[in-house]
């Protein structure tokens, strides 16, 4: 079906978006770039002049997903001839409105057309909800709530199953499919987050050594790691960044709401040394942390070396430094009762949210991730952070941990 010839883009790009949106792209990577390339290449023929809001839509939205810097201004044919306001002819045009919403979620910084259609799709979205029969509304509440750009991808799977058959695009097998392949995938992962319960009980002794610490496994698993590749060949990586965060976690909640400020000092500067000899300097509840990291960091050093990657447990040991660093100085203005300005706030917690460190580990499972892919995400973070606009860029470059890491 995928690899038909392409006689109606409109129902191809469906079939795609379908396809992503069940969650069973991944088995066909190549054929759905394939066919985006296509379709780009063939840009100026393929916007005609009839296509209609919807189409010329979601075209631009799987472009851009797939990572083609297709012009926004396809839209210009749809706003007045002063070019200030989108026409009024579409305004009754629910499909194409949501479409052009989800759409204009892809803009950049300077795309003031795409700006203007989110204010403008959003407004008009709002306004009529009332008024559509319920499962159109419920669509458009769901949207609205959170564009398809931010949900997670299994729970839009899982969601769009019960949605999918209502579209004109419906096809049976494509669903039977999809709702096969998530059964298949749940079983992985519930034994991914079996594996990493064990590991953290019996391991890490939460429950008799640091007791204070939130048990936080399954949503740590859920909202992470699952958040980041849910693809079964991603299965040892999801293993190895789970331990990374649920060890996060741990210090996280040691710096908020357990250790002393002296002792966080330790601590602190024992991780920055990374060093056996600094564990009896130690707390005795911290020994078994920093036993732990060290532990943690020497399996992934291990592991890494037998695939040549000699290089990636680096990012390790810096992930935990500079998060330990920025939860460091949280603690001191809480034990000094400091109130730090909005600027030294966003500052620091940049870092200490981990969405940096997280996004940067994310390529130690990922065998397909090349050394200048990690070095090059590594350093465009670090000059992100020093140019306080890493707030607005993580989650665009977080999409570099897909299944396939693409050169931009």
């Amino acid at each position: 079906m995928l690899m038909a010839p392409v006689d109606n883009i409109s129902q191809k790009l469906e079939l795609i978006d379908a396809i992503q949106r069940l969650g069973v792209s991944y088995h066909f990577e190549r054929e759905i770039d394939d066919i985006l390339q296509q379709i780009h290449n063939n840009d100026d023929n393929n916007v005609d002049s009839h296509d209609d809001l919807y189409t010329i839509s979601l075209r631009f939205r799987l472009l851009r997903q797939q990572g083609y810097n297709t012009p926004s201004d396809v839209f210009s044919k749809f706003k007045d001839s002063e070019g200030r306001n989108f026409k009024e002819s579409i305004i009754h045009d629910v499909r194409g409105i949501l479409s052009l919403y989800e759409a204009s979620h892809m803009r950049v910084h300077g795309e003031d057309i795409l700006d203007e259609a989110l204010h403008f799709t959003t407004t008009q979205l709002e306004s009529m909800v009332s008024n559509l029969n319920p499962s159109v509304a419920a669509q458009v509440r769901r949207a609205l709530e959170r564009p398809l750009r931010k949900w997670l991808p299994r729970l839009e799977a899982r969601h769009y199953f019960s949605t999918y058959p209502e579209t004109a695009s419906f096809n049976e097998v494509v669903l039977n499919f999809a709702k096969l392949d998530f059964n298949i995938l749940k079983r992985l992962h519930q034994k991914e987050v079996s594996e990493l319960s064990r590991w953290w009980k019996e391991y890490l002794g939460v429950q008799e050594k640091i007791s204070y610490v939130r048990d936080r496994v399954v949503e740590l698993y859920f909202m992470w790691i699952l958040g980041t590749y849910f693809e079964p060949q991603y299965s040892h990586g999801r293993m190895m960044l789970g331990k990374v965060v649920c060890l996060v976690s741990i210090i996280d909640d040691t710096y908020d709401a357990y250790g002393t400020i002296e002792e966080l000092k330790l601590f602190t500067d024992a991780v920055l040394r990374w060093d056996n000899c600094c564990i009896e300097q130690l707390p005795e509840y911290m020994k078994s942390i920093y036993k732990a990291i060290l532990d943690l960091t020497k399996e992934i050093e291990e592991e890494m070396s037998k695939e040549g990657r000699i290089y990636a447990p680096y990012y390790t040991k810096e992930a935990f430094k500079t998060v330990a660093q920025a939860y460091f100085v949280e603690a001191k203005w809480m034990k000094e009762k400091y109130i730090p300005t909005v600027e030294e706030y966003m500052s620091n917690a940049l870092v200490s949210g981990g969405y940096g460190a997280v996004t940067t580990l994310s390529f130690l499972g990922m065998r397909d991730a090349t050394k200048e892919a990690s070095i090059g995400l590594a350093v465009t973070l670090r000059l992100l952070e020093q140019q306080k606009r890493y707030a607005d860029s993580w989650m665009t470059l977080s999409l570099l941990s897909s299944s396939e890491v693409r050169t931009t």
